[in-house]
Order: C-alpha cells, then structure tokens, then sequence
C-alpha cells in the first residue's frame, strides 16, 4: 500500500533484529518488485544470504540484480557481485564476471580493476594482456587522460613485479605533458579570453604529428613559390 524506501529498510532493521529471516526475505522480495532498480537493495539482500551461509541463494540473486534492464548503480552491484566471489575464493567465477562485465563496458576503471586482480592472484601475464588491451582500446578512442591513468596503473604493477616485471616498455608509453591555451568563449560564442591547459602526447602520436607538420610547411612552400 504504501512502498517507499524508507519504510522498506526500517522494516528490514526492525526483522532482523527479532532474528524473523524468512520475513526479511519477504519484505526484501516486496522492495525489489517496487524497485527492481536500486542496486543497494539487490547488494544487501544478497550479502545477508552470503552471511547466513546460503551461497547459492546470494549468487542467484546477484544474477537477478544484474539481469535488469535499469538500475540506478550498476557498478555498485557488479563490483559487490565480484568482490563476493573473490571472497569466496572463487577466483574463475570471478574472472569470468569481469570477462562478462567487460563486454558491457569499456570503462577504464573496469579494465584497471580487472588487470589488478589478476595480478593480486599471481597472474601476471592476464593482467599484463588486459592493461594491453585496454591501451588500444584508448589509443582508438583518443581518451588521453583515462590513457594516462591506464598507463600509471600498469607502470606501478610492472615496478611491483620486481625481476620479472617490464616497466621500461610501459615507460616507453608515456607520454609527454604540454601546455596549451584555449579560447573562453560567452553564450554568443565571442572570445572573452584564454585559458590555459595540459594536453598530453604520446610517443606513437609523435610520428603523424611530425609527418602532418612537414606536410604543412610543404604546402606553406609550394603556395610561397606559385605567389612569387
């Protein structure tokens, strides 16, 4: 009669508390057809599964939450869903839902979080391969500054790595931080002033930036030598 959020969790708090968990899974089964969205409701409702040792009903339920068509936070609820699996010590399964995860996105928090897994659980050449990935991915979407934050992440595992690590070819990727200035401009698109800001570029940019600038001063000659 009344399904409103608040009412929802206090009567979850109250059911908990007098120990009545076959009522908070009903009333957890009630918010979630209201509000089949809100990701913390899916979360909680299946870390009280996971803390009462019904493993099977937290992972279905993390299934339903990620199988909605909306949800208000979905990274909220992949990354309990993970975190539940490694937990578990179910590296595979989690390896797979990042797999799963990372064919939805391409966010490159996901990928970053993917590739430290992988080398959290010693393998070093899966998380190698996705930091890899990932690069190329950004390469193609010219996403500089998310490229940077990739390329920092990978340095810092491959230094972690000590002997068998390859930071020079991650060094080798960095790229180089200039300062450029950019009109301001009003609503009636005049120019009311400058600003300055870092662009970043990178050594596989560094060859067609050349090539592009020698094959401008060559027009700026030919159109010299047709003037005189």
């Amino acid at each position: 009669m009344a399904p409103k959020e608040k009412l929802f969790k206090g009567y979850i708090e109250l059911e908990l508390q007098l120990g009545n968990i076959d009522r908070v899974r009903t009333i957890y089964e009630k918010q979630l057809e209201s509000f089949p969205a809100n990701c913390r409701a899916w979360t909680s409702f299946a870390e009280l599964e996971q803390s009462l040792g019904e493993l099977d009903r937290a992972r279905a339920i993390f299934e339903l939450g990620i199988a909605q068509p909306l949800l208000d936070m979905p990274e909220v609820l992949w990354k309990a869903y993970i975190d539940f699996e490694i937990a578990e010590g179910e590296n595979d399964k989690a390896r797979e839902l990042y797999a799963r995860l990372l064919e939805r996105t391409t966010h490159v928090k996901v990928f970053i979080s993917a590739a430290q897994f992988e080398s959290s659980v010693g393998e070093a050449d899966k998380a190698r391969a996705l930091y890899k990935r990932a690069d190329s991915a950004l390469q193609a979407s010219e996403s500089k500054e998310e490229r940077v934050l990739l390329l920092d992440s990978w340095l810092a595992m491959e230094e972690g790595l000590g002997d068998v690590g390859n930071p020079g070819d991650v060094r080798a990727k960095q790229p180089k931080q200039i300062k450029k200035k950019r009109p301001i401009t009003n609503d009636e698109g005049q120019t009311t002033g400058w600003e300055e800001y870092f662009d970043y570029i990178f050594p596989d940019e560094a060859k067609p930036q050349a090539l592009k600038i020698l094959e401008m001063a060559q027009k700026w000659k030919k159109q010299k030598t047709a003037d005189d």
